[in-house]
């Protein structure tokens, strides 16, 4: 019996590299959306599923129709976004994605699809196509509508791009070369990413404040050592900052650095993820104007490594 990619569920997003803008007539060049990466299984019904393969679909629900806009069974690459006056904003997006309560859902702003990749259409992969040939399959399958959009890109001028995205305040721009073939849960030079401002995943180690955050304390591994990274203060919102503290009241634990205990810290179980952007790095190697983006559920800690950027 033939192994199946779509009945399995055993697809895994392709990954990017850094790098900074470039021109080439060899590459195409997309708006980098702010929101959460995702696959969508769609065929008789709609099954979205994050980095981690954790379906998700109940938490959007209403995208349980994007499965109705495609004319085969298909894997689609793409983004959950919520947008504000036209642009995406993680911060809805990660409220979006905590949110449990139906009534709640339904009086939020609505989560989109963007898809920008097709992995699978009817009984074959197309992972070993050139990436050129893939869009084309893509736009012949997805019909949008104000659920699903398919991402559009423009050809060998990646500096105009990424100064007009920067200029818009829009969160970066990612290159891909013209025929790239796409590799499961794998970074390739193929793919890269340049952004205005830097983000990454960081382990919540412990928290400042009494009865609210002031800051949090953030970790991540070198070398299986866990190493200090600093403090973010901006950002956090109630919700987020309520599940921190409840957690770290369960989960207590000691200074997890080399360095003696701080008092004025509640350290917390190893176990949380958040993603904070900042405009680089100290001399010291701590982060410059860092910014809370929101807790991450499809990271684990193993998966925050020290970047020098």
């Amino acid at each position: 019996m033939n192994f199946d990619v779509f009945d399995a569920r055993k697809a895994s997003p392709m990954l990017l590299v850094e790098g900074s803008p470039f021109n080439s007539p060899n590459y195409l060049f997309e708006l980098k959306l702010d929101g959460i990466r995702c696959l969508a299984y769609l065929g008789k019904k709609t099954e979205l599923r994050n980095k981690r393969n954790k379906d998700v679909t109940e938490t959007y629900p209403e995208l349980k129709g994007v499965n109705q806009q495609v004319n085969c069974r298909c894997i689609l690459d793409g983004e959950l976004i919520v947008t504000e006056n036209g642009i995406p904003n993680f911060f809805e997006i990660q409220r979006r994605s905590l949110m449990t309560d139906r009534f709640k859902i339904k009086l939020a702003r609505p989560v989109n699809f963007v898809a920008y990749d097709i992995l699978y259409r009817n009984q074959s992969e197309l992972i070993n196509l050139p990436l050129m040939k893939r869009k084309s399959i893509l736009n012949d399958t997805v019909k949008e509508n104000n659920s699903i959009a398919i991402s559009r890109y423009i050809e060998e001028k990646g500096i105009d791009f990424y100064q007009l995205v920067a200029s818009k305040n829009l969160e970066g721009v990612v290159a891909k070369k013209n025929t790239s073939f796409y590799y499961y849960g794998k970074r390739s030079k193929d793919w890269i990413k340049f952004k205005k401002m830097t983000d990454n995943d960081f382990i919540i180690c412990g928290y400042s404040g009494s009865g609210r955050i002031k800051s949090l304390v953030l970790g991540a591994y070198l070398a299986n050592e866990l190493v200090y990274q600093g403090h973010v203060a901006l950002g956090i919102p109630q919700n987020e900052a309520k599940i921190i503290i409840e957690y770290a009241h369960l989960h207590p634990c000691r200074n997890p650095f080399k360095e003696s205990d701080d008092n004025s810290i509640k350290w917390m179980k190893l176990a949380l993820v958040c993603t904070v952007k900042y405009m680089m790095r100290t001399p010291a190697g701590l982060l410059r104007q860092p910014v809370y983006k929101g807790l991450r559920f499809d990271k684990t800690i193993s998966e925050c490594l020290v970047n020098r950027d």
